[in-house]
């Protein structure tokens, strides 16, 4: 796999989140009350997302009633809800690790342990003892026997301080699901750690929407076969990015508004189609909300000016 890395992150888009993180650290202390209901919300809509794109039935809706009120979802399996509540436990046991000095090996065991709970006890928190192949991919990941000595770069990684951090969480990433430890839990696991680099390096955790699982799938089997390693890069970053604005916007003095694109093209000389070319590449400051992008006019504006143009 070729190593994934900040100069494979779109210029323009580096520049953005850098512009961005700057705005959110200015707006410290936070208002305790927004960014608890900030992080309330993010929580569920990362459970649900993060299940979804392994599968799991459950609406957005149906995860919050679950997580948030204890209910039982009729038609949906134990399996399911099970899922959704241990995932809300693994992100709260993530946010435990952010100040830790030093992650170590019984940190990811337990928090695959979490992921697992009474779902596969045998299997929960315990390196795989038999080989796995990934449907859809021609990957092979490695034997389990190498599986405890492969897994120490994986920790190596989790410690280190130095490169940028988003091209760094997503080697961290590719480096964990190419060793594919466990039997399950891989993909929940792997998402948790990358947030968890990600937010000991200062940034809001970030969301992979389920609306995006194919692109998601299809950037880490491009990087795995060392053919084009950008794509998964750029993805991250366009999650990070989009977690930065929703950030900005709930704890900002003023909240934005965000516009459709058919809506922004009635202010800008773009037609909407190009307006989600420029979206999709990550060249414009648009933000994906479920399957639809958005953008506030301010975004519009700096990409017209940025090319010259004044409306």
């Amino acid at each position: 796999m070729a190593p994934l890395d900040s100069s494979l992150i779109e210029p323009v888009l580096a520049e953005r989140i850098a512009r961005k993180k700057k705005e959110l650290e200015s707006l410290k202390p936070f208002d305790k009350a927004s960014l608890k209901r900030l992080e309330e919300s993010f929580n569920v809509e990362m459970t649900y997302n993060s299940n979804a794109i392994e599968g799991n039935s459950l609406s957005l809706k149906e995860t919050k009633l679950v997580v948030e009120d204890g209910l039982t979802i009729g038609g949906k399996t134990m399996r399911e809800h099970l899922e959704a509540t241990n995932h809300m436990k693994a992100i709260e046991f993530v946010k435990s690790l952010v100040g830790k000095k030093k992650i170590e090996e019984d940190d990811v065991l337990g928090l695959h342990a979490l992921i697992l709970d009474r779902i596969d006890p045998h299997n929960a928190g315990f390196y795989r003892k038999c080989g796995v192949r990934i449907s859809g991919t021609d990957y092979s990941p490695p034997s389990f026997h190498q599986v405890p000595m492969l897994m120490r770069e994986v920790y190596f990684q989790l410690n280190r301080k130095t490169g940028a951090p988003i091209g760094a969480s997503a080697a961290l990433h590719m480096l964990f699901v190419n060793i594919h430890p466990f039997v399950d839990g891989n993909g929940r696991t792997a998402r948790l750690l990358l947030n968890l680099y990600l937010m000991r390096s200062g940034y809001p955790p970030v969301i992979f929407l389920r609306a995006e699982r194919k692109k998601y799938i299809r950037t880490i089997i491009d990087a795995q076969s060392g053919e084009n390693p950008a794509p998964f890069s750029n993805f991250v970053a366009k999650a990070v990015e989009r977690s930065l604005d929703i950030y900005l916007d709930s704890l900002g003095k003023e909240q934005q508004e965000y516009l459709s694109l058919e809506a922004a093209a009635k202010h800008s000389k773009y037609g909407a189609e190009y307006l989600g070319l420029l979206a999709r590449k990550g060249t414009i400051g648009a933000v994906k909300f479920g399957r639809n992008w958005k953008i506030t006019l301010e975004a519009l504006k700096d990409y017209e000016d940025s090319q010259g143009t004044k409306q």
